[in-house]
């Protein structure tokens, strides 16, 4: 019987502010099914095991299997390594992913459930609500608002996995065939590299169009200058690696900073399809080329700066979406190109 059963998949580390919000969700679920809960407390100093202790009572007492693992270690091992250790502890057919200081809807996990049964490698999503509802308003709407295809023509951009980590549900057997995940530690983007891997494997990406989730958003204290370069380093090999190869030759579209960093950031063979930069500026548009000073080629390659109506596609664009006023969006559309085939978005 314990294979037919939804494991939620709870990694703690100091959760103590939200973890009795986080822990009622789970015992609110409509789903009929049998569920487990496995919680891996990773290291916390504050009362988060005591909050645990006292809701495992509630859960088993409503016929919620909780299952309890951790380490007090000085240091916690990171959240890769502690989503490791709650799913192998944990024996559910399928897992549905949670951060412990968000809070699932009742219906979340009968509606991801019925999801991942029709799509048994694909990872599923869910619409998220953003508490406080103003912070990261274009991201949000990014999660939110993209379409069944842009799910996978997204996954280049810098806003990450195209259906968030704290929404994943999928199940076991695809999630070892992918994983695990990257037990690295801080500085580590575990869930875009587990994210990058189920692609390269086939998998595929299913949102449930329905707000599942209240994704919090506090200002953690670790700064995140280290992974801004890690991450646009991932970035810019899962590009080469997926998308490039299918392309004889392509045009940047931006000019400016974004443009020349993914240029100089490219393989030798990849600058070399680089036919042009592309702009609506016309101070970098009358300069006429780019030239990259730092190439070891003689002569130095002069890549031509052109007005984005006189480029040819495709286009791989590093302009940030959503800032512009909806401009940029217009000239894109008045293109009528197709996403994925035409153009990608990088920024």
């Amino acid at each position: 019987m314990r294979h037919h059963t939804r494991s939620v998949i709870l990694p703690v580390h100091n959760a103590e502010p939200w973890l009795d919000e986080c822990l009622r969700s789970v015992l609110q679920q409509d789903f009929e099914g049998t569920m487990e809960l496995s919680v891996f407390n990773d290291a916390s100093k504050d009362k988060s095991g005591a909050i645990i202790e006292k809701w495992r009572v509630k859960l088993e007492d409503s016929g919620v299997h909780v299952i309890i693992g951790g380490h007090d270690s000085p240091s916690p091992r990171g959240v890769g390594y502690s989503k490791n250790q709650a799913v192998a502890q944990s024996s559910g057919s399928y897992l549905c992913f949670l951060d412990s200081d968000d809070v699932m809807m009742p219906q979340r996990v009968r509606l991801q459930h019925q999801a991942a049964v029709q799509h048994p490698s694909s990872i599923v999503g869910c619409r998220v609500r953003r508490d406080p509802p103003n912070s990261t308003e274009r991201y949000t709407r990014w999660i939110n608002q993209l379409t069944p295809e842009q799910l996978l023509t997204q996954v280049f951009t810098a806003n990450g996995p195209t259906v968030i980590m704290p929404t994943w549900f999928c199940s076991r057997a695809w999630f070892s065939h992918v994983g695990p995940f990257d037990e690295g530690g801080q500085g580590v983007p575990e869930d875009l590299l587990f994210f990058y891997e189920h692609l390269r494997k086939g998998g595929g990406v299913i949102r449930v169009d329905q707000s599942l989730l209240l994704y919090r958003y506090h200002p953690r204290a670790a700064t995140h200058s280290v992974l801004e370069t890690t991450i646009w380093t991932h970035r810019v090999r899962f590009l080469e690696e997926q998308a490039l190869p299918r392309w004889a030759g392509f045009t940047i579209w931006n000019a400016g900073k974004q443009g020349r960093r993914l240029y100089r950031s490219l393989t030798a063979a990849s600058q070399r399809k680089v036919v042009a930069f592309c702009d609506v500026d016309e101070n970098k548009i009358r300069k006429g080329f780019y030239c990259h000073e730092d190439s070891q080629e003689r002569p130095k390659p002069r890549i031509p700066i052109l007005h984005f109506r006189a480029a040819r596609p495709p286009f791989v664009i590093c302009v940030k979406l959503d800032l512009t006023g909806g401009a940029f969006e217009d000239n894109l559309r008045s293109l009528h190109l197709q996403e994925g085939q035409d153009f990608l978005h990088f920024s």
